[in-house]
This record gives structure tokens, sequence and C-alpha cells, in this order.
């Protein structure tokens, strides 16, 4: 398996998503590393918004990425590569989702809010405040739930956050307020709180996924290669 090479980037430097994207069609495969240091914590986020699982959120991401290199080609550029890239993780994460409650009955819009189980005064730390954010927002409904981690998490505008849920941006707007509300009454506070630290993503996470997908990367490039052969 090649190695990690863990790809630096500055501002001024950095090649565009579509330069990117066409290095690799060249067949530069190593390029798409590029993309994954600088997307990996959205597609993570976006999916453990709508799996509320770490370890799913990791499996699904994965998938997102070996599909989009897989239909690379398919990207047209209509929408940003970020974009496209995200509705993938999405509707993965979905489609997991959906096996997930055919098998283990769950009434994703029944969810209750975890109780809160010490005062606000007895919750220390950073990792402590996160961690309560993060019981509040697992346990907002999906639709809520996603719109708040891309436009608020993520960082992503109202435009960017309806691209990728392929929503009015109307829709964007009002799911934002409701998961405010939901979490203002149950937070007894305001939202001003760092969001940093929540659906926490650190390098070894990173790593961990770059890794897998690029040995996925391989595997499919060797099989194709056979498959040449035995044609020719």
């Amino acid at each position: 398996m090649r190695p990690l090479m863990r790809i630096a980037e500055t501002n001024a430097h950095a090649p565009t998503d579509d330069a990117v994207v066409a290095r690799v069609l060249a067949g530069d495969t190593a390029s798409f590393e590029v993309l994954m240091r600088r997307y990996n914590q959205r597609v993570f986020r976006a999916a453990r918004a709508v799996l509320r699982d770490d370890s799913e959120a990791e499996d699904v991401a994965q998938d997102a990425w070996v599909r989009a290199y897989t239909h690379l080609r398919q990207f047209m550029g209509r929408a940003s590569f970020a974009t496209w890239l995200t509705r993938i993780a999405i509707h993965e994460s979905l489609a997991r989702r959906r096996y997930r409650v055919r098998h283990t009955p769950l009434d994703e819009h029944a969810a209750v809010l975890p109780a809160r189980t010490r005062p606000p005064e007895q919750e220390l730390g950073a990792r402590q405040v996160a961690g309560a954010l993060e019981a509040a927002i697992d346990g907002l409904p999906a639709r809520y739930r996603t719109a708040f981690v891309l436009r608020e998490l993520e960082g992503l505008s109202t435009s960017e956050t309806a691209a990728c849920l392929d929503v009015p941006e109307a829709t964007v707007k009002t799911r934002l307020h409701r998961a405010r509300g939901i979490l203002r009454r149950h937070l007894d506070a305001s939202l001003g709180v760092s969001y940093d630290g929540v659906y926490a993503f650190a390098g070894h996470r990173c790593d961990r996924i770059v890794a897998a997908v690029l040995a996925r990367i391989d595997a499919l490039s060797e099989t194709a290669g056979v498959a040449r052969a035995y044609d020719s």
C-alpha cells in the first residue's frame, strides 16, 4: 500500500479543486489525497449528522470517497466539487440509515433530547461543553440536525447547504431556525458557545480514513489492470 503523504497546502499556493480533479483524471491518482485532506472533516460530519454514530460515519466516509473516485468523470462542474462530494456522503448515509431502520425499528421523528444529568455549573472544560452540545445536536430530528451541522459546524453558507441537501434556501433557513430553538430550550443558554470539539475530527481519524480509501483505490486499480491484461 502506498505511504500516507500528508500533503501540505497554503492558501496562496493551494491548487483549486477543479485543478486537482483534472490531475486525478489525467492519471495522477496520488493527488486524490489532496481532496481527501481538504474535505475529510466535512464528509465525516455530514455522515455523522445523519447516522449519529462515529464508527458508521467513518465507514460511510470511506464509501463516499471511493464512490467519488470511481465516478469522478461524472463530476461535471455544475456544482462545486465539495457540494457534489457532500451530496454523495449524505446519500450514502441515508441509504445506510434506511437499511438500519429496516432491521432495527426506529422512529427518527420521535427522538427525545437527552436529559441533562448535572447542573451546567458542574460542566467544566471545553470537552464537557462540547459533549453536552453534541448530545443535544444528536437529539434533533435528522432534517434539522443535518442542516445545523453543515451550516453551523462546517460553516457553509445557506446557499451551499441548500445545494448539498437539494432543498430550497428557505427550507434551510426554516430548519436552522427550528434547530436553534430546540437547542436553546434544551441548553437554557445562548448558542454563542464555541462548536470546537463537537463531532471531533482528530488527525488520527483523518489518517485512518485516507489510508483505508487509498488501499481500496489501489485494489480497484489492480483489478482494472488485471481485467485489461485478460482482455488483451
